[in-house]
């Protein structure tokens, strides 16, 4: 049993920075990667930045320059570190990670979601 739990989403300004955490418990034997999706309203899902257990990091062009993502593998968080934030940067944020909860079986997990809504 694998929980993913957001935290940090907010209302913030343009130009404004916010840092979302998202630590994973439960039955974990490792987590290969972790990222942030993000999905605003009329559109479809995307993923803003992924990183793999070796800190190898993805990000959308969108976000490049402006969020950085980092890992703790001691405590199975995942951060997103936003900065220069834009009113296109409005959705809900959504926490993932493909968890390795046996040493033969992989899945897919899913946080809840947090808002993040930057005002002009």
């Amino acid at each position: 049993q694998v929980q993913l739990v957001e935290s940090g989403g907010g209302l913030v300004q343009a130009g404004g920075s916010l840092r979302l955490s998202c630590a994973a418990s439960g039955s974990i034997f490792s987590i290969y990667v972790m990222g942030w999706y993000r999905q605003a309203p009329g559109k479809q899902r995307e993923l803003v930045a992924s990183v793999t257990s070796g800190a190898s990091a993805n990000y959308a062009d969108s976000v490049k320059g402006r969020f950085t993502i980092s890992r703790d593998n001691a405590k199975n968080t995942v951060y997103l570190q936003m900065n220069s934030l834009k009113p296109e940067d409005t959705a809900v944020y959504y926490c993932n990670a493909d968890v390795r909860v046996t040493s033969l079986y992989r899945d897919d997990y899913w946080g809840q979601g947090t808002q993040v809504t930057v005002s002009s």
